[in-house]
């Protein structure tokens, strides 16, 4: 900064002195005042590729900055590492969570001595009031985080005692706001799969009602969509990360409120192709909108940390507890039962 002030300073002094002594040399006769001009023009030309040189320069120190920090993020050791025995694994989607306790801050538990089992193919959702604890219990699974007490087993082994590459990579994830890149079509579906053909990329997204605003795109499959997907729906995003999901063929898969943005006639056609996916899977939702749930063949409630009801949508309901509480709520809001797909 104080080099670009230097240099300005420099250029309207030099500037200030040229045109004052040309100006005494022109009234003298010393000079014309065509000369002057002439030598005021050649002046600024030479001012114009020290300015840009002084921008260039202060572009450069600020981009070395910038580029020290990400390195310093970069070369910072995670905080969870593979122990010294972790083992692959080839998963069934078994998953166990016992005396499950852990918080983000010392003395403040998000979750409380939670339980829960999801047998291989089953349909677990997740529901309770803002902080309950829901998406916790999503990153304990992935290993984001470590319990402070209890375990959290897949096929019955401790997710500690597995390499996080193994475990991450058989756990599939559809979040609210899905990661796309800015690369192509087909290139965010084979995100998980890089080495997949274009046959099965393309029959990914026909499962996930994706192929048809895909093949819509300028250039199809080979659109560069834009960071973030700047290009597409909320919809469109949605279906391209189940598109990804289902061709990653992950025996887990966590759906992290995928609708909870999306309005009636973009939620249809996304449950649609989730009820594909969801097909012969592990799947833990993470619902706020309870449209996606009434079939699910268990759901848990959360509260203050705490499973406080589990059961089926209709025996939730006839107990008049905090979940029909959440879902009277919600129709009142939304005016309508949910969408639900066939």
């Amino acid at each position: 900064m104080w080099f670009k002030l230097v240099v300005g300073l420099v250029t309207s002094v030099g500037t200030a002195v040229v045109m004052w002594l040309g100006a005494t040399y022109a009234l003298e006769g010393k000079m014309s005042v065509g000369t002057l001009l002439v030598f005021i023009s050649y002046l600024g030309s030479l001012y114009g590729p020290v300015n840009a040189i002084t921008y260039t320069a202060s572009t450069l120190r600020q981009t070395a900055a910038n580029a020290e920090r990400v390195l310093e993020i970069l070369d910072t050791p995670p905080d969870l590492r593979d122990s010294p025995d972790a083992q692959e694994i080839s998963l069934r989607g078994h998953v166990r969570y016992e005396g499950v306790t852990f918080g983000y801050e010392p003395g403040r538990a998000v979750l409380k001595d939670v339980s829960l089992e999801a047998r291989p193919g089953e349909v677990v959702a997740i529901v309770g009031p803002t902080g309950a604890g829901k998406t916790t219990l999503a990153n304990l699974l992935l290993r984001f985080f470590d319990p402070w007490s209890g375990r959290v087993l897949v096929d019955g082994r401790d997710v500690r005692s597995l390499r996080l590459r193994s475990l991450r990579g058989q756990v599939a994830m559809v979040l609210q706001e899905p990661f796309i890149f800015g690369l192509t079509a087909a290139e965010n579906i084979a995100y998980g799969r890089p080495d997949a053909s274009r046959d099965e990329i393309a029959a990914a997204a026909v499962a996930a009602n994706a192929d048809g605003f895909v093949s819509r795109l300028p250039h199809g499959y080979d659109t560069v969509v834009g960071e973030r997907g700047t290009t597409l729906s909320g919809g469109e995003k949605q279906r391209l990360s189940i598109a990804r999901a289902l061709l990653k063929d992950a025996p887990i898969l966590i759906l992290d409120e995928p609708t909870s943005a999306l309005d009636a006639r973009a939620e249809a056609l996304l449950l649609d192709a989730l009820n594909r996916l969801m097909a012969g899977r592990t799947t833990f939702i993470i619902a706020h909108r309870l449209s996606t749930i009434r079939q699910a063949d268990r759901i848990l409630v959360l509260d203050h940390g705490e499973i406080v009801e589990q059961g089926r949508h209709a025996e939730l309901m006839a107990r008049h507890g905090l979940y029909a509480s959440l879902y009277r709520q919600q129709m009142e809001v939304t005016g309508h039962e949910p969408v639900t797909a066939a």
